[in-house]
């Protein structure tokens, strides 16, 4: 895992394919502060990741894994980075970070097994099933899982289940 104290975070790029220090704001969620919104916006630009991505995903899952609770915020930014890293045109992980990028995802399957039990908020629920799916390496389904929003997923189960009419609730 590259140390947040390490320069070389500064030649690493985001999703938008330019250069992105994550780890200044690592660093800041370290500290406890709500960073999400940067991280989202600058490791995650309309399918495209960067070196950045996949760099931060092992000191994401130390970070929030040591934190009392975790959100959405966490399962879907690791799941979007980890659907995305199939995606033609984006980067491999670089062979430096493979085993680290590996061993956060090991990790982050056994936080999210404890969330699962747990989490009652519907997205959060969804986030932590993708997760799951992924670190099981089924790809397809965790993509559908983190990309499907309450109102896809009603319009699904009412054309393929007939839900209203077969189903409580």
């Amino acid at each position: 895992m590259l140390s947040l104290d390490d320069t070389g975070w500064k030649d690493l790029h985001g999703g938008y394919g330019v250069p992105y220090d994550v780890s200044v704001a690592l660093r800041s969620m370290q500290g406890g502060n709500d960073v999400w919104e940067e991280l989202w916006n600058e490791l995650h630009h309309q399918g495209d990741i960067g070196d950045a991505s996949y760099a931060a995903v092992p000191q994401l899952v130390r970070i929030a894994g040591m934190a009392g609770s975790r959100d959405w915020n966490f399962y879907s930014l690791l799941a979007i980075i980890e659907v995305d890293r199939h995606r033609k045109g984006n980067p491999p992980i670089p062979a430096w970070l493979q085993s680290s990028y590996d061993e956060a995802w090991v990790r982050a399957y056994q936080v999210a097994v404890m969330d699962l039990s747990s989490s009652t908020d519907s997205l959060t629920i969804r986030a932590i099933l993708a997760v799951l799916a992924l670190a099981k390496g089924e790809v397809k389904l965790g993509a559908l899982l983190s990309g499907l929003d309450t109102s896809e997923l009603d319009e699904w189960l009412e054309e393929h289940q007939a839900w209203s009419d077969s189903y409580e609730s």
